[in-house]
């Protein structure tokens, strides 16, 4: 098992910023890639960024060069900084980690307002 926690959501304008967290615990050597998925209201949920543990780094075309994730594999936790938010990322942020017998953990989810 793998127990995954965020922190970090919270009320921002538009065009501010956010840092988003996630500490997994647990059986964490099993641990492949890690991510970042979010759902709005009345939405599938949708990848925004992954990472692999080499480093590898995948984004939705949405929040390409707004968005950067990144990952300590000693602490196990991934973060994603979030700029130049703007109202359409409004979304409960949930983190993801997919272990190499293709088990996909999910954490409870952070909710990212962007509104003035």
């Amino acid at each position: 098992q793998v127990q995954l926690v965020e922190s970090g959501g919270g009320l921002v304008q538009p065009g501010g910023s956010l840092r988003l967290s996630c500490a997994a615990s647990g059986r964490v050597f099993r641990i492949n890639a890690m991510g970042w998925y979010r759902q709005a209201p009345g939405e599938q949920r949708e990848l925004v960024a992954s990472i692999t543990n080499g480093g590898s780094t995948h984004y939705a075309n949405s929040v390409k060069g707004r968005f950067t994730i990144s990952r300590d594999n000693v602490k196990n936790t991934v973060t994603l900084q979030m700029n130049a938010l703007k109202p359409e990322d409004t979304a409960v942020y949930y983190c993801n980690a997919g272990t190499v017998d293709w088990v996909s953990y999910w954490g409870k989810g952070t909710l990212v307002t962007v509104s003035s």
